[in-house]
């Protein structure tokens, strides 16, 4: 197993922010983004990684701004495949297959949820007020039921702590009327288009979410796109409706952790070699199903 690449820093380039995976460089007129190795539970960074999480991650991402371009554009100012400029040529092992040169966009003020399928947070709230973010849904529905229709459910966005569900309406008055409409109305789409693609690879979609930017006065999609970290990705071969489903993504993670005495605060603990071996076999997984070749085939 190689050693999970956790902090990055590139000398004489301005690192303007270190999230919770990525880390942000600044390049003058364009942005570097760059995945760690780095990987949260219940809002905790955990002090090892999993190897490769960040090179799957951005891979992904590649992958869908290349099948979404005629639904919307992206933020990608530079392919999987492109030459580095030259001041980030001293620092090409660090960032090979892990880093994207994006657009200075603007982000909207809220993420974009796509719901498909009732799980986590949905269920809960469907067992207590057969709602979901306030939307009314069906009597007779169990957990991870397919939803009649994909539900477009906004959130703000939180520097710290969880997200928080917001009514399209309140959307509106953060983005405005013709942007909220153009972010759902792209959610929404990218959402089942993606989802029929995966469902032929054998992944089920359940939910995902989207960040959206204002560039030259255009929205176009940012940040990441349908990877494990931003979705719920579910084996089609094992889907049964009536219980929760194995999936592609932080499951055995959260699973070790739920097992200790620990009060999911910070400091975190380790997790031990086999759960970040499963975990890192499951990412690798689905980058596989999704793009029919290895993350380490030449071609990605």
């Amino acid at each position: 197993m190689s050693e999970p690449l956790l902090q990055i820093e590139l000398p004489g380039i301005r690192k303007m922010k270190s999230g919770k995976v990525r880390e942000i460089f600044d390049l003058g007129d364009r942005i570097l983004l760059v995945a760690t190795d780095r990987i949260s539970a219940f809002d905790c960074i955990m002090p090892n990684g999993i190897p490769h999480k960040g090179e799957v991650l951005t891979q992904i991402s590649h992958f869908w701004f290349d099948r979404l371009a005629q639904i919307i554009p992206n933020h990608r100012l530079a392919g999987p495949r492109d030459p580095l400029p030259p001041a980030l040529k001293p620092f090409a092992r660090q960032l090979e297959r892990r880093s994207m040169i994006v657009k200075k966009a603007d982000p909207l003020p809220i993420e974009c949820v796509v719901r498909g399928y009732l799980a986590g947070s949905g269920w809960k709230e469907y067992q207590r007020s057969r709602t979901v973010c306030g939307i009314a849904l069906p009597p007779g529905l169990s957990e991870s039921s397919e939803l009649p229709e994909p539900l477009f459910t906004p959130a703000t966005k939180a520097e710290s702590g969880h997200d928080e569900n917001i009514p399209f309406e309140q959307a509106v008055k953060l983005v405005g009327a013709d942007i909220a409409h153009q972010a759902r109305a792209a959610s929404l789409e990218i959402y089942r288009t993606a989802r029929e693609y995966a469902r032929q690879r054998g992944i089920v979609i359940a939910d995902t979410k989207f960040e959206f930017g204002m560039f030259e006065g255009r929205l176009i999609l940012i940040d990441e796109a349908l990877t494990p970290d931003s979705s719920r990705f579910w084996p089609a071969d094992q889907f049964q409706a009536g219980r929760s489903q194995p999936s592609f993504d932080k499951q055995f993670v959260r699973d070790y952790l739920e097992t200790l005495a620990w009060d999911k605060t910070p400091p975190a603990p380790a997790l031990p070699a086999d759960v970040v071996a499963r975990t890192e076999s499951k990412y690798l997984e689905a980058f596989e199903r999704l793009t029919g070749r290895g993350l380490f085939s030449g071609d990605a």
